[in-house]
């Protein structure tokens, strides 16, 4: 595996002043800086929730206080394979629910789009603001050398994780002031600014003044809620359930103590099954009833756009490179995990006869479940997970079991290198914009590869050197 600090037994370059301000500090300072951020992430509340393990739900998201560096280099190239992979995914989503270019020219097939679980006939025609479906883009990447990056998928619903990359940094500047005073690190905290501007550029064409925005939660029990609640707070903006907002004569509104409050922007953190139970689930009580039709009208924005999970299916991950060829004509910049696709008879056939050797995942699945780790698992998991695969191929993928970089870690022994991957946020509207920094996810357990904070994993700053 590439280690990010180390090389040939020597410090690389972007670590080196980190290396000599933790020798020179001892073992016995980072383990009472350690015990300051378990503290401070209890006080500021940063947590997120598991249910179905028993015991109390809200966990603390483990904190490394070892930063991953990025130098300015490396991080042009993964800005410009993010913005990359972010338009062309926006495209492809205004195409297949538009006149499907893409299907018609035999590049991905059309069952694999109109069958999608994720694909929203609802959805068909309607013409977003911008033409934006997924404004919010996270691209998990994985690297396994200097210069060797790899998307693992996408994330184009409501990608989570970004209020820890901005908690993250806020502690590392209260327990490390002279580092911040002495290295060029490139800002992350205008993150919600950024956002806020992007929701304002995405009012619909109805809107006729300072579009009023909100933040749409499935509430407190929600895993996500902190975020929720952070984001909305961090841009000044209110947090609300379905129950506070109605439809009235082609508009959404919001109740509030002085009466109703006309709503132009919604960015949701709830699911597509939920937000509207005329047009979805008419079980749900979580979404605003005739939502669909006020959007449809153009009365209202939804970020992201219902349907645009179809775009980061694990199935349709595999033709992104076809996608920025067809409609971008560019090479990526940023190029995919070899990916072996079930539903194809001689990929399961490889599957089967592999697994021992393979990462196999669902197509819809997320946050780490429902995956078999080949190396990590028995011959009886191996046997049960083939069963599945059997029954339904399609619904599985299959990637090689890559050697994840690693980074220095602070772990009960000292420190170690755990592997590690990188999810930055794209914001798309009127322009695409990029955070330099993101969400360093880290496996706390030695070998493993899950980095999903509902798995054990978790969380590192991330440092973008300035030129």
């Amino acid at each position: 595996m590439f280690n990010e600090m180390m090389m040939n037994d020597e410090v690389r370059e972007p670590y080196r002043a980190l290396v000599d301000w933790m020798e020179a500090s001892g073992p016995e300072t980072l383990q009472q800086k350690r015990l300051e951020a378990e503290t401070l992430f209890r006080k500021i509340g940063i947590t997120f929730a598991v249910y179905g393990e028993g015991g109390d739900p809200e966990r603390l998201i483990p904190f490394d206080l070892i930063p991953r560096i990025f130098t300015a280099t490396e991080w042009r190239k993964l800005e410009r394979g993010v913005k990359q992979r972010a338009r062309a995914l926006n495209t492809f989503l205004y195409d297949v629910y538009h006149n499907a270019e893409i299907i018609k020219a035999g590049i991905i097939p059309a069952d694999l789009v109109f069958r999608n679980a994720a694909f929203e006939p609802a959805v068909i025609g309607i013409d977003p603001p911008r033409k934006v479906y997924s404004h919010i883009v996270g691209v998990d990447v994985v690297r396994v050398g200097p210069d060797d990056f790899y998307v693992l998928e996408d994330n184009c619903r409501t990608p989570s994780g970004v209020s820890y990359m901005l908690e993250n940094r806020e502690i590392m500047m209260r327990m490390f002031p002279e580092l911040f005073s002495k290295l060029r690190i490139e800002p992350v905290e205008s993150y919600p600014d950024m956002l806020h501007k992007t929701l304002k550029s995405i009012a619909p064409k109805r809107c006729d003044r300072e579009p009023n925005i909100v933040v749409l939660t499935p509430g407190a029990m929600n895993s996500a809620y902190y975020e929720h609640s952070f984001l909305a707070d961090q841009m000044g903006v209110e947090l609300v359930e379905g129950q506070d907002l109605f439809v009235s004569e082609g508009r959404v509104y919001m109740r509030t103590t002085r009466g109703p409050a006309r709503v132009d922007v919604i960015y949701r953190r709830i699911d597509d099954a939920f937000i509207d139970p005329l047009c979805f689930r008419p079980d749900s009580v979580l979404g605003v009833p005739g939502l669909m039709n006020v959007y449809r009208s153009g009365g209202v924005a939804i970020c992201s756009a219902p349907g645009a999970g179809v775009a980061d299916d694990k199935a349709i991950y595999t033709y992104v490179p076809d996608m920025i060829r067809f409609y971008l004509g560019q090479e990526p910049i940023l190029n995919n995990v070899p990916t072996w696709k079930c539903a194809n008879p001689d990929d399961l056939k490889y599957v089967l006869e592999n697994l021992g050797e393979l990462v196999v995942k669902e197509v819809h699945g997320s946050g780490g479940y429902g995956m078999l780790v080949g190396p990590a698992s028995t011959k009886e998991e191996q046997a049960t997970y083939a069963e599945r695969i059997k029954a339904d191929p399609g619904d599985f993928i299959a990637q090689p079991t890559l050697a994840l970089s690693a980074c220095p870690t602070f772990v009960e022994s000292g420190i170690a290198p755990r592997h590690v991957d990188f999810r930055p946020f794209c914001l798309v509207g009127d322009d695409i914009r990029l955070t330099p920094g993101g969400l360093t996810r880290v496996a706390m357990r030695e070998g493993s590869l899950v980095v999903n904070s509902s798995q054990g994993g978790g969380v590192k700053d991330t440092w973008i050197m300035a030129e």
